[in-house]
């Protein structure tokens, strides 16, 4: 239990800053996508090596790696939009991924890749998720400015001979291996819960982007507390209770944050009526 609350507080903080960039870039839909392309490669490692974290994570990173930059080529060198791209190679990555797991394994394999389970997390499992956060705030300090700068203006970033394609290629790097430490946790169809759900949170509550990642890591934290204790003593399985639980943080952020929030519009439109 003490292995799963620091790897979902680890997950927390390299997970949290991406989510956020995603939300600015509008590329929520990206993340889940990608969360959904590592399933053949953890598949094909899960059949050469059997439930070998390292290995199945080596392999959900390669597989990612592949459909990010497949959609990308799409993207670049057709006139379809990257959401249709990303869209149209996770389809394939996912129905592949999961004949190759029905193939040689059995449907509790399957449902562990899907679903994940943060409580048999072990040291080596650990250690990579630690590492994968530390690497991810490390890169995203070196390069937060031409980040920023990308994803809200990518127009002037390229004027002024900024580095926009190595940036974009960085963000979806840093992606792909979030997603890969967060799979066994939570599966690789909920791993990009942990991600999107606080940054979409964070939105109603802070207005600058340093601040929305602060927010969206504590967020993240609270919620894979409350989400494992929920899942320990119910004896749940514990990717679902996570992200249910930043579900109902986004849910109660949508009603009561204090930036557009539903109750917050409505009390300041009553307001303005009787003046």
């Amino acid at each position: 239990m003490r292995r799963a609350l620091v790897a979902t507080l680890a997950l927390s903080l390299g997970a949290a800053p991406i989510g956020c960039l995603l939300v600015l870039r509008r590329m929520s839909l990206a993340g889940d996508a990608l969360a959904h392309a590592v399933l053949p490669g953890a598949a094909v490692a899960y059949l050469i090596a059997g439930l070998s974290f390292p290995a199945m994570s080596a392999g959900g990173f390669v597989a990612g790696l592949i459909v990010a930059l497949a959609a990308g080529f799409v993207t670049r060198n057709t006139p379809q939009r990257e959401d249709a791209s990303f869209a149209a190679f996770y389809l394939i990555a996912l129905a592949l991924g999961v004949l190759l797991v029905s193939w040689r394994g059995s449907q509790v394999d399957l449902m562990h890749l899907l679903f994940g389970s943060v409580l048999a997390a072990d040291d080596a499992a650990l250690l990579q998720t630690a590492g994968v956060a530390s690497l991810t705030l490390f890169a995203l300090a070196l390069a937060w400015r031409p980040l920023v700068l990308e994803s809200c203006d990518p127009g002037f970033l390229r004027s002024v001979g900024g580095p926009g394609a190595t940036v974009h290629a960085l963000l979806l790097v840093l992606l792909v291996a979030n997603l890969v430490s967060a799979f066994q946790a939570l599966g690789t169809l909920m791993a990009v819960g942990l991600m999107m759900l606080p940054a979409a949170a964070a939105r109603f509550w802070a207005a600058g982007l340093a601040a929305m990642c602060s927010v969206a890591a504590a967020i993240g934290a609270a919620s894979g507390a409350i989400g494992l204790l929920w899942s320990y003593h119910a004896e749940l399985p514990s990717g679902p209770c996570i992200v249910l639980v930043c579900g109902l943080a986004y849910l109660g952020s949508v009603l009561f944050g204090r930036r557009d929030g539903v109750l917050v519009r409505r009390v300041q439109a009553a307001h303005h009526l009787q003046r």
